[in-house]
């Protein structure tokens, strides 16, 4: 081979290898997304998330909903937590009103990041209905005749309230589902809501949580500011002493569905560490 050619080969081979290293190769070299797990809380299900899973995973995230089945702290973190295992590499745990509370029993080892939306934040043996506290609090709207009580077959023989099989669940009545929970959305979608709540375990409210994750974990909270559930000034409480960091925006207990980008972009940046 003659020195000219030579000399072009080499040349060309290290541009390849240059624009290799520099540009990386396929997606391979781009940086991994962790998967973002999402915990619905009580009167609600998994479709409350559908506007907060498009919009993550129009940005590129891996995005798994977890079924909660409202029925105490420690029974529905243990379901949480096998989903979450399940899970190779990294994972953002993000849970919306009791399913706050659920996330705070987790301890999953590749959980780099907590996210509580309008949520509960419960430290060591504390039921979250202290949380409710109406000397403390603006009184919650989770009161007759917003709150209806019935009983239902219940397996999962869990709880104070469970016996023979049969538990006391709460659920919002139809009709005040939109005024209390969620009334900045549109009256077809609470509709929609309405009919999708699942009820919740009375004593899922009572039951003593256990070690905060929070306490190890880095965690971020939003917190909607016209919220009737869990009053705003509550969740403020909880975020500061659990250190969290806090985003403020208008909206009711329904964020999650009435700005799904804010919750998004709390992830994001819990992502980031920012």
């Amino acid at each position: 081979m003659t020195k000219p050619k030579l000399t072009t080969l080499l040349t060309t081979v290290g541009l390849t290898l240059g624009s290799m290293v520099g540009i990386g190769v396929g997606p391979a070299a781009a940086q991994e997304l962790p998967t973002v797990v999402l915990v619905h809380g009580a009167f609600a299900d998994s479709t409350s998330w559908d506007g907060v899973v498009a919009n993550l995973r129009g940005r590129g995230y891996p995005v798994v909903t977890a079924e909660n089945s409202l029925r105490g702290p420690a029974f529905d973190a243990a379901s949480v937590t096998d989903v979450v295992e399940s899970i190779d590499g990294p994972v953002v745990l993000v849970g919306h009103s009791y399913g706050g509370t659920v996330i705070s029993n987790v301890h999953a080892d590749n959980v780099e990041a907590l996210v509580y939306v309008a949520a509960f934040m419960p430290v060591e043996g504390e039921p979250v209905a202290l949380e409710l506290d109406p000397i403390r609090f603006p009184v919650t709207a989770l009161v007759p005749p917003v709150i209806g009580l019935s009983v239902i077959d219940d397996a999962s023989n869990s709880g104070g309230s469970n016996i023979f099989g049969k538990n006391v669940d709460s659920y919002i009545t139809p009709a005040l589902f939109r005024p209390f929970f969620a009334p900045d959305v549109t009256e077809e979608q609470a509709a929609r809501m309405a009919a999708h709540q699942k009820t919740i375990a009375a004593g899922a409210l009572l039951e003593p949580s256990g070690p905060p994750s929070w306490a190890h974990t880095p965690s971020w909270a939003l917190i909607p500011q016209q919220d009737r559930i869990i009053p705003t000034s509550s969740e403020r409480f909880m975020a500061q002493r659990a250190g969290a960091r806090v985003t403020e925006v208008p909206g009711s207990h329904a964020i999650l569905v009435s700005n799904p980008a804010a919750v998004a972009d709390l992830v994001v940046q819990a992502d980031s560490g920012s």
